[in-house]
């Protein structure tokens, strides 16, 4: 398994763009590890955060392909340390497993988890980490007897300092209407 890596891309909040946008791993054979989708600080503009395992090299020509797409306003490769980033999962449990001496509020507590409802059959768990994280409480839901799991797709902001307004301003200003992001 290669290196895995989170490209952001800011694109106009526009239809159709995340076909245009994952088409161009599906020819490259590139597998997608997760996907988010979000709106951001800037009206009109959208994010997407994908996260990929492929070689270095492979996916800066993706983002390059990316940048191509007439409604890209920016694409850029980042690697964890680069980044802020979280996932969140929900864990479904039934509630009898609970009934014979297992204490939810420990297991919530010792993971840094919450319950987010408690019904009579079951109780759903919600917890936000990395990985890792989510996966290690999955471990231990498991022979409980876990009814249903859901993760989602990485969510990640930029060390860097500059601001998507910010960007997009200069972007809209320069010559060529091209930028990196060393150049913020």
């Amino acid at each position: 398994m290669d290196k895995v890596y989170t490209i952001s891309v800011l694109t106009e909040d526009k239809a159709g763009l995340l076909n245009n946008i994952t088409i161009i791993f599906t020819r490259r054979k590139i597998n997608i590890v997760s996907l988010n989708v979000s709106t951001t600080e800037v009206a009109g503009i959208s994010r997407f955060t994908i996260v990929a395992d492929a070689p270095k090299e492979d996916l800066q020509k993706v983002v390059k392909q990316i940048h191509k797409i007439v409604d890209v306003v920016g694409a850029f490769l980042y690697e964890d340390d680069e980044i802020y980033y979280q996932e969140m999962a929900l864990y479904k449990v039934p509630t009898k497993v609970f009934l014979n001496g297992e204490s939810i509020e420990k297991l919530v507590r010792d993971n840094g988890a919450r319950i987010l409802v408690i019904e009579e059959d079951h109780i759903v768990l919600e917890k936000t980490g990395y990985k890792s994280e989510t996966h290690d409480l999955y471990e231990k839901l498991k022979p409980l007897g876990l009814l249903e799991f859901v993760r989602s797709g990485r969510v990640a902001i930029s060390k860097s300092k500059r601001r998507t307004e910010d960007f997009i301003h200069e972007l809209e200003t320069s010559k060529d209407h091209v930028l990196k992001i060393s150049d913020f």
